[in-house]
């Protein structure tokens, strides 16, 4: 899978987990950019990227991410 497939891909669970239709994503994206991230919707936009992608991150793997750059390259990693 290319690296524009995953970045569309994680763009469409963003806007539905969030529910933002409009929302962009960029590598430098954090929860302080994105209003109603917090520590649930974090929990469920992990379980829906998991889901979409039909793979599982590790607890480690999730700690590790600092922002959606971090989220793409993990994805990308593991889609491989």
């Amino acid at each position: 899978m290319i690296r524009s497939e995953i970045e569309s891909k994680l763009t469409n669970v963003f806007r539905e987990t969030f529910n933002q239709p409009e929302l962009q994503l960029s590598p430098s994206l954090t929860a302080d950019d994105v209003e109603g991230w917090d520590s649930l919707s974090h929990i469920n936009l992990i379980v829906a990227v998991e889901q979409e992608f039909g793979f599982s991150f590790a607890t480690r793997e999730v700690r590790s991410m600092k922002n959606v750059g971090d989220l793409i390259e993990l994805v990308a990693k593991k889609v491989g």
